[in-house]
């Protein structure tokens, strides 16, 4: 299990849900994180909490549906933190819950992809460039294992364009030192998974930090969170390790 002591993580959508417990997890092991809300007074007491740890925090802000804000944060989260070693593309949004499975609009599509996919690459081809160039960097983003609910379709082939994405850089990370993996969460009861889901949003942790801290050069990996959930977070790296 590699150190984080000192590293810079960049999380969005950090305020509530798994952004926050992957940031908390991130701080606990020592890296400096980059808050990433809307609004920076969405993660002022997160920010706060964090800074007891003995960790630096900083905070951006941005609408991902507006590529303008999303150069704007990325100039701030670099200037604030000088490099970014680590990225949790976590931010998302659910579209709709369309019951006429044929009504799925347009528009559900176009603001899906413009926030889950088009501002998730976006950040990738910033932060990723500076990570080969240092020969070391971990990009994680979170998509889904959403499947046969055509009611969600927007959403879904969003998550499914995510997957694509990574697993096309296979071949150009291999042997770079930067690794690009996906995590699944899975369905846990946050404003996005709804209050019926099965699973308390802290129980991403081991499970989302363990893409963070193998070091086996490998990327295209589908990570799921709940196959971790109850053991330790070395016993979870352990664990992720010895599945090839």
């Amino acid at each position: 299990m590699i150190t984080l002591q000192g590293k810079w993580s960049l999380v969005t959508g950090a305020s509530r849900g798994v952004g926050s417990h992957v940031s908390e997890g991130l701080a606990q092991l020592g890296s400096n994180v980059i808050l990433h809300s809307r609004e920076l007074s969405h993660t002022q007491a997160l920010a706060a909490k964090m800074a007891k740890t003995g960790v630096k925090v900083v905070t951006v802000s941005g609408e991902l549906s507006d590529q303008a804000q999303v150069d704007a944060l990325l100039d701030s989260a670099l200037k604030q933190a000088g490099q970014i070693d680590i990225v949790y593309n976590n931010a998302a949004i659910m579209t709709p819950y369309r019951e006429n499975i044929w009504e799925v609009t347009a528009q559900d599509f176009r603001t899906s992809f413009e926030v889950n996919v088009i501002s998730l690459a976006r950040i990738c081809y910033r932060l990723v460039p500076p990570m080969l160039g240092r020969k070391w960097g971990r990009v994680i983003n979170v998509t889904s294992g959403i499947k046969e609910q055509p009611e969600l379709s927007a959403y879904s082939i969003s998550k499914a364009a995510v997957d694509k994405l990574v697993r096309d850089f296979v071949p150009k990370l291999a042997g770079s030192g930067v690794e690009m993996n996906l995590l699944d969460p899975g369905w846990l009861r946050t404003d996005l998974g709804g209050p019926k889901a099965p699973n308390d949003p802290s129980s991403v942790i081991p499970g989302a930090l363990v893409p963070a801290l193998l070091n086996n050069g490998e990327s295209g990996r589908f990570f799921q969170a709940q196959d971790y959930a109850g053991l330790t977070l070395a016993q979870a790296v352990e664990k992720a390790g010895s599945i090839r």
